[in-house]
């Protein structure tokens, strides 16, 4: 079932890449980070903006209270078997790696499965996955609209049990505050790799 489900995730990723294109190293010459972008989702531009979600308090947050630094933010659910934790993971090392750089970065987890996590069950998750961690939930409706804002996908399969799966991207998303998104991040980038790139939009910040 793992595999199965490791494999979805890749083809929903695969599918989400298909609608990128390759920029210039230029880029645009109105974007100050054009030279830290390699690639970018078509309607980049348009990727992002204001949600209202649930931190592990039971505090109504919106997008504002948590981005106040550059923020790595994943798109998830905390029974995930292994896609999430790996890709979570991933993310946390390259923190790490930024911040023995002199680097200050939020890893954001949002939860897609607002049924079984609840505010307490994020919050453990991201305690768990790094001290900086931010875990948000909400209703079905205010993930939805977070979900829709970044254009991620997710789909619960039939909940039979409480052991259920839901297939859903894999993409992790560099917001800057008060700009939002500026890049995204495939599962096969290695933390290094993570780092460098967003230790360049940091530098032209």
């Amino acid at each position: 079932m793992n595999k199965i489900l490791a494999i979805g995730a890749v083809v929903v990723a695969v599918g989400f890449v298909a609608i990128s294109y390759v920029m210039g190293l230029n880029g645009d010459g109105d974007d100050k980070y054009a030279q830290c972008k390699n690639s970018a989702v078509a309607g980049g531009d348009n990727l992002g903006g204001p949600f209202e979600l649930v931190n592990a308090e039971g505090q109504t947050v919106t997008d504002a209270d948590v981005i106040t630094e550059p923020s790595l933010l994943y798109f998830g659910y905390t029974f995930c078997p292994d896609v999430c934790p790996l890709d979570v993971a991933r993310n946390a090392s390259a923190v790490d790696v930024l911040a023995e750089r002199g680097m200050s970065v939020t890893p954001v987890f949002i939860s897609i499965d607002p049924a079984r996590d609840t505010p307490e069950v994020v919050g453990d998750f991201a305690d768990n996955m790094h001290p900086k961690m931010i875990g948000l939930t909400g209703s079905p409706e205010q993930v939805k609209a977070a979900s829709e804002a970044y254009r991620t996908y997710y789909k619960a399969h039939d909940a039979e049990d409480e052991f259920y799966l839901v297939d859903h991207s894999t993409f992790s998303y560099l917001v800057m505050p008060g700009e939002g998104f500026v890049d995204f991040f495939r599962r096969d980038v290695t933390p290094e790799q993570m780092a460098d790139k967003i230790g360049c939009f940091i530098d032209y910040q």
